[in-house]
């Protein structure tokens, strides 16, 4: 396999912003979704990151996506909000979501903004994160962008990945975050491997017929499967009420599939809480409480053969901590994109670490 490029954060994040403001958005948006985009890449959300830019930029350009979006609060209570995010793009939506919720729990103890008519917005643990700097735990729920999961037992792909977040904040240990898809495997990591040239590993993905599927170019021919069966179908039907149905956003049948369709309205639903923990007792003793469980966790026995028992998002830490001290790593296939876009946006390359 080809030795990956490595490139810094800021050097990326200037990158897709240049090229975001060539393709429309006012500076300051394309500023806050290429930082965002940036992000995913430097905790190692392949899926999520760069890889996105070409799509985005499309849908961008065939009218997708509202290039000047009003997001603006349409429903209000002390403890709740729902946004009209107006069809721009999910990253702006979602930011003013979290930082709504936010302000919101330090009065009510706890706030759910959940939005509609907003679009794809990266992994979900950007958002949930958002809440660590202000010392409260956030929890995210989105409805995927294009449905790849059937019902238990049935074959018309009715259900996306439908992703949940959530970030805990912690003492001394890093904060816990969990970020995952209700199927084995998100799309978006197909997509990557597909770009790498990669198969899949058994278990993410059968065809019609339910065989194993491994070949991510051939995808479409298949559907993921949901994580432990039956409860992962349950949940990704739970997660899309409550992040679609209930914020007025798509779901199920209505849900258009972004990977093929790059002009039509999304109406992607998304929702975040925040829950402030002073209002449940001491902040500092609750903090230092999650660095006891953790530690605990980290210390128990182990089966033969591990070397080490991991917390939800201690690799995406190790992997930012990497990534700021040598770089980013890029696929060559991926810096090859880049620098497509580059030469169609008349812009300058993404600066590569000599």
């Amino acid at each position: 396999m080809a030795q990956p490029i490595r490139v810094r954060f800021e050097a990326l994040r200037d990158f897709m912003d240049r090229a975001f403001r060539r393709a429309g958005l006012p500076d300051a948006d394309a500023r806050t979704v290429a930082t965002l985009m940036a992000e995913a890449e430097l905790q190692g959300s392949d899926g999520h990151g760069a890889i996105r830019l070409a799509p985005y930029l499309k849908r961008i350009r065939e009218g997708g996506v509202n290039k000047t979006p009003d997001i603006r609060v349409e429903r209000e209570k002390p403890a709740m909000a729902l946004l009209n995010g107006d069809n721009g793009m999910g990253h702006l939506v979602m930011k003013r979501a979290a930082e709504l919720a936010v302000a919101k729990a330090r009065t009510a103890g706890v706030a759910w903004v959940g939005a509609h008519l907003s679009n794809h917005a990266g992994p979900a643990s950007l958002y949930a994160r958002m809440c660590l700097p202000h010392d409260m735990i956030g929890l995210y729920l989105a409805v995927g962008n294009a449905n790849h999961l059937p019902p238990w037992g049935g074959l018309t792909m009715l259900l996306s990945t439908n992703p949940i977040a959530c970030a805990i904040p912690a003492g001394e240990e890093p904060p816990v975050v969990l970020d995952m898809a209700t199927t084995v495997a998100a799309y978006g990591k197909v997509k990557a491997r597909a770009q790498r040239g990669e198969a899949m590993p058994e278990g993410w993905m059968v065809d019609r017929a339910g065989k194993p599927l491994t070949d991510p170019k051939r995808a479409d021919e298949g559907f993921l499967l949901p994580i432990g069966g039956y409860k992962g179908y349950g949940l990704a039907l739970v997660i899309g009420l409550l992040a679609g149905t209930l914020n007025g956003a798509a779901m199920g049948k209505d849900v258009i599939d972004f990977n093929a369709d790059f002009h039509s309205v999304g109406n992607t639903g998304q929702a975040i809480l925040a829950i402030d923990p002073a209002a449940f007792g001491d902040l500092d003793e609750f903090k230092a409480a999650v660095d006891v469980v953790v530690r605990d966790l980290r210390a128990s026995e182990r089966m033969p053969g591990v070397e080490r028992i991991w917390l939800p998002g201690e690799q995406s830490h190790e992997k930012r901590q990497a990534s700021l001290a040598r770089g980013m790593p890029l696929p060559p296939q991926l810096k090859a994109t880049l620098d497509n876009i580059a030469a169609d946006l008349g812009i300058a390359p993404v600066e590569v670490i000599a």
